[in-house]
């Protein structure tokens, strides 16, 4: 075997061994039912499929409602990003706050929401109360109360997947084209953005193939004109027992969003996430046309920017003339304030409803009381819920980094034969549904004794976890120059130690935001935890949906803000210390 052959299996063969054991096998167990009946072929299910319009409709709902909240998500998460990126003092700070929502759980947002969206809910209050509307407005219950949901639940995910491609862009190259006298409009168009490129692309697979396994915000804030198909698939399995209908249902998904996925490799690419382009082999189908075109359109954008700039310029809004090092302009601090506020609002309306004296989650809160904090403080059942789902999350989050950052390496920079099958490989799990993925595994761990055990629980998030290692890597990798390696080697480094103090510290950012996106998965996560964990042994989000099923009560809310209270103080510790050794290294000679 040749040198760089056996490099790459070294790369992708943890990848392949791992999802060929914990995620094809037992998918593909269930998968198989919907072809045999009894140990025969049969071809029933796909049949009742194509014989029924409802599962073709359920399908259409599900991925317009996964487009609008990728587009959504990508659009109002960009000059997030973009600020984060330009801004340093502030830098964590900001993270802390695009972070906040997600260490809040899916359920307790939902509900959040359920109560600033309702007909008496806060937000028609207001609205009533400061004389804007007469009667209160429909925003729940419909498209519009499930996209702003899924929107809010995607925007730190899309920036937390562009930021390390946006950080890893040389402000040189920006100093350089207005050294040369470009304005701020085609600075940013024809130079920031499409370097930023790669980032968007990974952000938008991310996002769409995540939002097509929802089923948790369409079930609490749609109606039956909401329903996705992940809510049949779960029916199917949980109330008629009918897996191999199931498994024909699953397969429509799959082969749908490969389509689409081909689709769209054929047309654009997956360059800007699969590996830079002097790797590609072959370019994308409509490339001749779609670069004229996108040229074109980026040309006429820096021109209306540059306008604009000029217009906020006369108004003494921004400043007479933009520099690379200097801080971002009015205009994009109030959007990402507004975006940010987006974000943080709905998270801490949670924190009064906490207080409240009621037995369940109201607005307005009634009375103020702590007894709600007290009982999540002296529950064992929450304590140990608590350690075990941070416990679960640091594994799956580890084997996750360990597996998946090689495979990425091995994709972003390397050509092999079946590179296309090895990506769709690694990104399959977050495309197909959780509930294949946790009944398969339920199937394959209770003959292996992984059931109820946090080693188990901690393989099974890791497969989830793995897709979002490789995308957010990759797309650092693409952008990584690697003449600084072959520097290294020509004076003397070895592989190994080119890769600790070379490669290694300068795709830091990706390194930690791909283990903090794993983390954040598992620690969420829900649907595997229904089906691995049982008795004494359960996890945060478990806990939660037990209480929210049983009774919609506000131990739920107490619970979240004190997690959001540990978190914050960790974040915000960690940025502290990233300061002093910054300090530190700045003093030294």
């Amino acid at each position: 075997m040749a040198s760089g052959q056996k490099t790459t299996w070294m790369l992708t063969g943890p990848a392949i061994l791992f999802l060929a054991v914990f995620f094809l096998v037992p998918v593909s167990w269930l998968l198989g039912l919907s072809v045999f009946d009894e140990g025969s072929l049969t071809a029933a299910n796909y049949q009742r499929l194509a014989d029924q319009p409802l599962y073709a409709r359920l399908l259409g709902i599900t991925l317009t409602i996964a487009g609008w909240t990728t587009l959504l998500a990508v659009v109002g998460g960009y000059p997030v990003a973009f600020l984060i990126a330009r801004t340093r003092d502030w830098r964590g700070i900001l993270l802390l706050l695009v972070l906040l929502p997600f260490w809040t759980s899916f359920l307790v947002r939902a509900f959040s929401w359920m109560v600033l969206l309702g007909r008496r809910g806060a937000l028609n209050q207001f609205l009533e109360g400061a004389g804007l509307i007469d009667a209160p407005l429909a925003l729940m219950f419909n498209l519009t109360g499930v996209l702003v949901a899924m929107a809010h639940a995607m925007l730190p995910l899309a920036v937390m997947t562009m930021l390390p491609v946006m950080l890893n862009i040389d402000r040189r190259l920006l100093l350089a084209s207005q050294t040369l006298g470009a304005k701020p409009g085609s600075v940013f168009w024809r130079i920031w953005f499409p370097l930023s490129m790669p980032g968007v692309a990974a952000a938008g697979i991310l996002v769409f193939v995540t939002s097509l396994g929802f089923f948790i915000t369409p079930a609490l804030l749609g109606s039956e004109r909401e329903t996705v198909i992940v809510q049949e698939i779960i029916f199917q399995i949980q109330q008629l027992l009918n897996w191999g209908f199931a498994g024909a249902i699953g397969v429509l998904v799959l082969v749908t969003v490969l389509a689409i996925l081909a689709f769209y490799n054929a047309v654009f690419g997956f360059a800007g996430v699969a590996g830079s382009a002097r790797q590609a082999t072959s370019k994308p189908l409509l490339s001749a046309i779609t670069k004229p075109v996108g040229n074109a359109v980026l040309g006429g954008l820096a021109r209306v920017t540059d306008a604009l700039y000029d217009a906020l310029a006369a108004l003494r809004l921004v400043g007479r003339s933009a520099s690379a090092e200097r801080g971002p302009g009015y205009p994009l601090r109030l959007v990402t304030a507004l975006i940010l506020g987006f974000l943080i609002v709905p998270t801490l309306f949670i924190v009064p409803v906490s207080f409240t004296e009621a037995s369940f989650l109201s607005w307005p809160p009634r009375g103020f009381s702590l007894q709600w904090f007290g009982a999540v403080a002296e529950s064992a059942v929450w304590q140990e819920a608590a350690l075990r789902s941070v416990l679960v999350a640091l594994l799956a989050a580890s084997l996750g980094l360990a597996i998946g950052v090689p495979a990425a390496f091995a994709l972003a920079r390397r050509s092999f034969r079946g590179k296309q099958v090895l990506f769709a490989l690694t990104v399959a799990p977050v495309v197909v549904p959780n509930i294949f993925i946790a009944v398969g595994l339920f199937y394959l761990f209770s003959r292996l004794g992984l059931t109820s055990t946090t080693v188990g629980l901690a393989l099974g998030h890791a497969v989830l976890a793995i897709p979002y290692v490789v995308v957010t890597m990759m797309a650092v990798v693409r952008d990584y120059d690697e003449r600084l390696d072959y520097a290294a080697y020509t004076l003397g480094a070895n592989k190994l130690r080119t890769l600790v103090e070379i490669t290694l510290p300068l795709i830091r950012p990706g390194l930690v935001s791909a283990f903090m996106f794993a983390f954040i998965i598992s620690f969420d996560e829900l649907t595997i935890a229904l089906f691995l964990t049982g008795g004494t042994m359960i996890t945060l989000p478990k806990k939660m949906w037990d209480d929210a099923v049983l009774q919609v009560s506000p131990e739920l809310a107490a619970a979240s803000v004190l997690l959001m209270a540990f978190m914050t103080c960790v974040i915000l510790a960690a940025e502290l210390f990233r300061r002093r050794a910054a300090r530190i290294k700045a003093r030294e000679p």
